[in-house]
């Protein structure tokens, strides 16, 4: 079986995505714990992106994306400081982009074995799908998603 190694019944590289929601944080504490029972590799991304609605003025775009860019970095340098509390290894990915191609793309160029995701809390994503779900139905690594 590709990415497990013999006498090792878990996966090999977790990602975990982090955006700072309680969803995602809960879901960073679960892979953590997962890769040190399973001495797995994590790798925690976090994805940054624009609101729509700034496109509407040129200004709002830089100014958004920047404060969207700080935020990312402190959310991993927090992430960081409790992986060295919990004597954890961890590598951190930070990117720009649409959560779910990002994801997808960090998973697929890292050959995750598992990707764990927090739940959407947002009330129309029962509707439309929200990005665990998402991830869920692209079908290519088991998906944990942690309510």
């Amino acid at each position: 079986m590709e990415g497990f190694e013999y006498g090792n019944d878990g996966p090999s590289l977790i990602l975990a995505a982090v955006d700072g929601s309680v969803t995602s944080l809960r879901a960073g504490a679960y892979a953590a714990g997962l890769a040190r029972r399973q001495r797995s590799e994590l790798v925690v991304i976090t994805v940054t992106t624009t609101p729509a609605l700034s496109a509407m003025a040129a200004d709002a775009v830089t100014v958004l994306t920047q404060s969207a860019q700080e935020l990312g970095q402190e959310l991993q340098q927090w992430a960081k400081q409790e992986m060295h509390r919990l004597e954890l290894q961890a590598r951190f990915v930070l990117v720009h982009g649409d959560p779910y191609l990002e994801i997808v793309r960090c998973a697929d160029e890292l050959r995750a074995d598992a990707v764990v995701v927090g739940a959407s809390t947002k009330a129309g994503h029962r509707l439309v799908g929200s990005l665990a779900g998402r991830l869920v139905k692209a079908g290519k690594w088991p998906v944990t998603v942690v309510p």
